[in-house]
């Protein structure tokens, strides 16, 4: 007998009938779905909240409320009228700049002749930038011009660092910079002008002999202003000598590289005393008068655009002819005149202001009078 075959249990499980690719394709879709509901929604959320806002306000708050649009448009034109006012006001600024750059007055050159009063400064208060500094506003603040630096004497001192060759033995042991000085000076408004002093230097006739004035008959000698060096007899530089013209030249140009565009010569005469002793070298038959002369013209055409020169002679050269000279300061082609008074001796003014007349009739064109006591000019 055949046996029974048992009934199997059978197991039935959950499948997917999707393929890979259809899950991929499906997955894709839900994606594109949701990133175009996000989209459209981005886009309509200002109009939703515009709109909400709009009527929580005009219905719950009772107020009244631009729209998004309106108020996008009010910022529009605040920016607008903020960068208007921007503009506006800095071009009042340029406009302001211009204006105030242009009521500057414009740089002097520092050659040109000025209006104003001179006073002579110490050398004492010129050691270091702050005393010049102070210095120069004192003097700005009393209304002076032109400020007198002496930096070569009668005595033959040069009292800056001076690196022209017959001044070796020259330089004083106190020394300034007149470099730091003619800047300072200039900074503060003022005129720097250069004190030398020419011929009459008793140190210089040494370094370099040739220069000098010679004891005629004895070439081995100087000749002294006195009997002898124990009498007070000091040597002088030869208005006649090449050398020394172009030594007192020399010292103009240094100056002048210095920053001094102006500078006063004094001492540019012969000796007071005259004897057969003098031996002046080679003067072609050119008298005194005419020797100076040709000095003044040599000096006036080397700095001639570059530096205005004075020429300081004391008043008693300028009433009376006198052996110095053999004329007249301006006789002798001076433009620009410094006239010094003696110390402590009254002056006639009438007097004085017809020697001032009289020099500009000779061919001076500037005329300044000097207080050799007081350091002072008007």
């Amino acid at each position: 007998m055949p046996k029974r075959r048992r009934n199997k249990k059978v197991k039935r499980y959950h499948r997917s009938f999707y393929s890979r690719g259809m899950k991929i394709k499906k997955a894709l879709g839900i994606l594109v779905l949701a990133v175009v509901v996000l989209g459209v929604a981005w886009l309509a959320a200002p109009y939703v909240l515009d709109w909400a806002t709009h009527t929580w306000y005009t219905v719950v708050r009772d107020r009244d409320l631009p729209s998004s649009s309106e108020a996008a448009s009010s910022e529009a034109s605040s920016a607008a009228s903020s960068e208007a006012a921007s503009s506006s006001s800095q071009a009042a600024s340029s406009a302001a700049s211009s204006e105030a750059a242009s009521s500057r007055p414009e740089p002097v050159d520092g050659t040109a002749i000025r209006d104003g009063s001179w006073a002579t400064v110490s050398l004492s208060a010129l050691g270091d930038e702050a005393s010049i500094r102070a210095t120069a506003q004192t003097l700005a603040s009393q209304g002076v011009t032109y400020a007198l630096v002496p930096l070569k004497d009668t005595n033959g001192y040069i009292y800056y660092a001076s690196a022209v060759p017959a001044a070796s033995g020259s330089v004083a042991a106190s020394v300034v910079d007149p470099a730091l000085i003619a800047s300072i000076f200039k900074e503060e408004g003022l005129v720097p002008v250069a004190g030398v002093a020419a011929f009459q230097d008793p140190v210089a006739s040494y370094t370099d002999r040739s220069m000098a004035i010679q004891y005629s008959g004895d070439g081995n000698y100087l000749w002294l202003d006195a009997a002898n060096a124990a009498a007070g007899g000091k040597a002088w530089l030869n208005p006649y000598g090449a050398s020394a013209i172009q030594f007192v030249g020399d010292l103009v140009e240094e100056l002048y590289n210095c920053g001094f565009e102006q500078v006063c010569l004094s001492a540019v005469q012969f000796p007071q005393s005259t004897s057969s002793k003098q031996s002046y070298g080679e003067t072609g038959g050119v008298g005194r008068d005419g020797q100076l002369a040709a000095d003044i013209a040599a000096w006036d055409a080397r700095f001639a655009g570059r530096v205005t020169l004075w020429y300081e002679y004391p008043v008693s050269s300028c009433t009376g002819v006198s052996s110095t000279l053999g004329a007249l300061p301006a006789q002798l082609g001076v433009k620009n005149l410094v006239i010094s008074l003696p110390a402590g001796e009254a002056q006639d003014p009438a007097q004085l202001a017809q020697t001032v007349a009289q020099m500009k009739e000779l061919g001076a064109q500037y005329v300044v009078v000097r207080d050799s006591e007081t350091g002072s000019f008007y």
